[in-house]
């Protein structure tokens, strides 16, 4: 199935309607129409911060029009935030979301774990890892080439078949302005995937996401009522429906220190977490901060030298950024470094 039209919404930040990135919402849009694929914004997708920040209903809203809407053959998220969660009540209370489903690719990352976790909920498979500023918006001259093989792949396909890793990591730009435009992003040699224990194959299906964006739902250290309505919709999966799964972790672009890191993997460790899933795959750290504390801390946390984890996935906060499925059963082989979906 091609993607023909992409309907674009903000869940979270609304950042994408701020005058000071009408440069990269132009480009943005050029680089789509220019892959032959009709684009709408949804009606508050372009609203701005402010009026985002007061109305949560309208972000909902715009993710059940996406859905009522039967042109759109894809919802992307313009960026993450860290407040999705507020538009849990607009979305669930009274089963708006689930009433108005349907079969569409969802694609976004970081906060909208949130956001993939309601849908996991409703049982839509959705796709993780890349959203329309960050990536489709690069300042570059193109978009980042792994990044780009594998947004085409899915427009093109409606799925993806494989994951491999990139050859190259970028250092995160700092300049977005409209001077940054053309201006391509230092690169270093990747490594790879590193195994870092356990069996080097493993199979399931993948579900996870930012690992602030989780923690925030057991823990809410930063919104006062974010683990009583995360709570009341019952929104971080049960132990059941963990039960099988490959856990998918990636940091934000906080750059949580190795403390804070390691409280928040112990928070899912109490949860029960690491007991019931079947092997844990973890992205690289954005410029590449904390990378080799992080694992180490994962060894030490987990506690379980025959659990699998494979790090440095091309997933999340650094680039470039692959895709991952969600709800697809796949098989890592970690000597053969390729991540395989089995349902294709």
């Amino acid at each position: 199935m091609r993607v023909k039209k992409i309907g674009i919404v903000s869940l979270s930040s609304g950042i994408l309607g701020e005058d000071f990135i009408a440069h990269e919402l132009e480009l943005g849009l050029r680089r789509l129409q220019n892959l032959g694929i009709e684009v709408v914004t949804l009606p508050n997708a372009l609203k701005g911060m402010d009026y985002l920040d007061q109305h949560p209903e309208a972000r909902a809203q715009d993710l059940l029009d996406a859905f009522t809407e039967p042109s759109l053959d894809m919802i992307l998220c313009a960026i993450g935030g860290f407040d999705t969660y507020r538009l849990l009540p607009y979305l669930l209370a009274d089963d708006q979301l689930k009433q108005v489903l349907s079969s569409k690719i969802f694609l976004g990352f970081s906060d909208t774990t949130i956001n993939h976790l309601m849908l996991h909920k409703l049982g839509l498979q959705t796709f993780y890892g890349q959203a329309f500023l960050p990536d489709v918006c690069e300042l570059a001259d193109d978009m980042l080439p792994y990044t780009r093989s594998y947004f085409e792949e899915l427009v093109e396909k409606g799925k993806i078949e494989e994951i491999r890793p990139s050859t190259l990591w970028y250092q995160e730009r700092e300049d977005f302005s409209p001077a940054g435009l053309g201006k391509s992003m230092p690169s270093q040699p990747n490594q790879g995937f590193l195994h870092l224990q356990g069996p080097s194959t493993f199979t399931g299906s993948i579900l996870g996401g930012c690992l602030e964006s989780l923690y925030e739902i057991l823990e809410g250290s930063r919104f006062s009522d974010q683990v009583e309505l995360c709570q009341k919709y019952q929104l971080f999966p049960s132990l059941e429906d963990w039960s099988g799964k490959i856990l998918l972790l990636e940091t934000s672009e906080e750059k949580s220190s190795p403390k804070d890191f390691e409280k928040m993997l112990r928070t899912l460790k109490d949860y029960g977490l690491f007991e019931v899933v079947k092997g844990l795959l973890f992205g690289k750290p954005q410029d590449q901060i904390y990378m080799e504390d992080y694992h180490q801390i994962l060894v030490d946390v987990v506690d379980n030298p025959d659990f699998p984890i494979l790090a440095n996935l091309n997933i999340g906060h650094a680039t470039p950024r692959c895709i991952l499925p969600f709800g697809v059963d796949v098989q890592v082989d970690a000597l053969e470094q390729v991540i395989t979906c089995l349902e294709n």
